[in-house]
C-alpha cells in the first residue's frame, strides 16, 4: 500500500492509503471524497501537476510517503446548440457530451491551462493562458481556425455569432474566423479595427466599439452588419447588445440607437421616448428588453417574441436582471421574485411555479425553457418540458447549485462539490451519465 498525504492551502489535510497499482485518477477521486471538495488539482512538492488520470502513480513519480498539495478548482461549462463542454479554470482537460459526431475533441493534447471557452451553435474555441486558441467542432461554425492560427496570439476576449468567432488581441486588433456570411470575415473593415474596446455578435454579424466610442460593424445587413443609415447617431457608445437580427447601442446619455431588421428589434422608434437612462439590455431572436435606471422595463420588437411587455408592465418594478428564450423574457426583481412574458410555450408564463420562485439569484435559459437558481442552491424550471422546463427527474440532485448553462434544449448545473447534473433533451446534452467518470478527473 502507498501512503500519500494531501493538504489544502488552508492546512487541512488527509493521509490516504492506496494499492500500489493505483492510478492518478484513483488518487484524485479518493482525495476529493476524503477532503469533501470536487475538482481538485494535485500538485507535487516539486510543482508537477498530476493531470493524466490513467497514469499509474508509479509512472507519475508518486512514492510511498509522498506529500501533495490539493488546489480546489473552479468548474465551468459552455454550450453549443447540442453539446456541453466542462472544464476547470487553469486546467488541461475538457469533457464534452451531447449529440454524437460533430463536436468530439480530438486535440485534447493541445490544451494547456484553459482560461475561457466560447461556443457558436456547433463549435467551441478555448483561450489558453498563453493567449493562443484551440478550436474544435463543425468547421462551418468556426471549429477550424487553422487559416488564422498564426494571427491568434495574445487573445484577450472572444465573441460569437451563430457560425463565427471574433477575437480581440492584446493590441486591440481583431481576428475573425468561421463562416464568412456569418461574420467570419472582417477583411473589409480590418483597417478600422484598431484598439477595439468591445465586440458584440448577433446571429450573423459583429459590431465593435472603438476608442473614440464610435462603432464598426461587419457581416450581412439582415443581421445588422451595415451601419450606413445610423452611423452618425453612434456617438459616445458605451455598450452594444444584440438580438439575432439587430443591435442596440447604449450611449453615454442613456439613450439607445438600434439597427438591423426592423421587425426583430432593429427599429425602436415606437418606444424611443421611453428609452432614457438605460442601464442594461437583453435581446432574444426577435426582441429587446431594456432595464432603466429606475428598475422599470421597456421592450420592443416582435410582440410574439416578448417585444411587448404591457401585460405585465405594472409588475416590472426594481428589475435586477433579465434572461431570454427564443420567444420570451424573464426578469428577476429586487425581492427575488420573477416576472415572465412572451410565448407561453417558451417560458413566458411562470404561473405554475410562481410560488416557488422566491429568493431567485440567477436565471438561465435554453431555447424554450428557464431555470432559476434559488438562494438555498436549489433549482426551479419552467417552460417547454422537453427542452429543460421540467427538472423533476433530477430535482433531488439539484442541491448547492453554483452555476447553470443551457444548450438549445438542455441544462447542465455545477454543484458545490464540483459534480454536474444535466436534464432536458438527451440529444442536446440533457444526459451526462456517459461522461460522469470523466467529469471526476477534470
Amino acid at each position: 500500500m502507498l501512503r500519500v498525504s494531501i493538504s489544502l492551502p488552508s492546512g487541512c489535510g488527509e493521509t490516504l492509503l492506496l494499492p500500489e497499482v493505483s492510478t492518478v485518477g484513483d488518487l484524485k477521486v479518493l482525495a476529493q471524497k476524503s477532503l469533501g471538495h470536487g475538482l481538485l488539482k494535485l500538485v507535487t512538492v516539486k510543482g508537477h501537476v498530476l493531470t493524466n488520470p490513467t497514469e499509474s502513480l508509479q509512472a507519475a513519480g508518486v512514492q510511498d510517503g509522498e506529500q501533495l498539495m490539493a488546489v480546489v478548482q473552479q468548474g465551468k461549462v459552455a454550450a453549443t446548440k447540442r453539446h456541453f463542454a466542462a472544464w476547470c479554470y487553469g486546467g488541461d482537460r475538457i469533457v464534452t457530451w451531447g449529440r454524437l459526431g460533430d463536436n468530439s475533441l480530438t486535440n485534447q493534447g493541445q490544451l494547456r491551462n484553459v482560461r475561457q471557452i466560447h461556443a457558436t451553435k456547433s463549435a467551441f474555441a478555448a483561450i489558453l493562458a498563453n493567449g493562443s486558441i484551440v478550436a474544435w467542432g463543425n468547421p462551418g461554425y468556426g471549429g477550424d481556425c487553422s487559416a488564422v492560427q498564426d494571427q491568434l496570439s495574445n487573445v484577450q476576449q472572444i465573441q460569437v455569432t451563430h457560425r463565427a468567432f471574433a477575437a480581440i488581441l492584446a493590441d486591440g486588433s481583431v481576428v475573425a474566423w468561421g463562416h464568412p456570411k456569418f461574420g467570419g470575415d472582417c477583411s473589409t473593415v480590418q483597417s478600422q479595427l484598431r484598439n477595439v474596446q468591445q465586440i458584440q455578435g448577433s446571429a450573423g454579424a459583429f459590431a465593435a466599439i472603438l476608442p473614440d466610442r464610435s462603432v464598426v460593424a461587419w457581416g450581412p445587413p439582415i443581421f445588422g452588419g451595415h451601419l450606413s443609415k445610423i452611423q452618425n447617431q453612434l456617438i459616445d457608445v458605451q455598450q452594444i447588445h444584440s438580438a439575432y437580427f439587430a443591435f442596440a447601442a447604449i450611449l453615454a446619455n442613456g439613450s439607445v440607437v438600434t439597427w438591423g431588421h426592423h421587425r426583430w428589434g432593429g427599429d425602436s422608434s415606437a418606444v424611443q421616448d421611453q428609452l432614457r437612462n438605460v442601464k442594461k439590455i437583453q435581446g432574444n431572436p426577435g426582441a429587446f428588453a431594456a432595464i432603466l435606471a429606475d428598475g422599470s422595463i421597456v421592450a420592443w420588437g416582435d410582440p410574439e417574441k416578448g417585444g411587448d411587455c404591457t401585460a405585465v408592465q405594472d409588475q416590472l418594478n426594481n428589475v435586477q436582471q433579465i434572461q431570454f428564450t427564443d420567444k420570451a423574457f424573464a426578469a428577476v426583481l429586487a425581492d427575488g421574485s420573477v416576472v415572465a412574458w412572451g410565448g407561453r410555450d417558451y417560458g413566458g408564463d411562470c404561473s405554475a411555479v410562481q410560488d416557488q420562485l422566491r429568493n431567485v439569484q440567477q436565471i438561465h435559459a435554453t431555447d424554450s425553457a428557464f431555470a432559476a437558481i434559488l438562494a438555498d442552491g436549489s433549482v426551479v424550471a419552467w417552460g417547454d418540458p422537453k427542452n429543460g422546463g421540467d427538472c423533476f427527474a433530477v430535482q433531488d440532485q439539484l442541491r448547492t447549485v453554483q452555476q447553470i448553462q443551457g444548450s438549445s434544449g438542455a441544462f447542465a448545473a455545477i454543484l458545490a462539490d464540483g459534480s454536474i447534473v444535466s436534464w432536458g433533451d438527451p440529444d442536446k446534452g440533457g444526459d451526462c451519465s456517459a461522461v460522469c467518470d470523466q467529469l471526476q478527473y477534470l
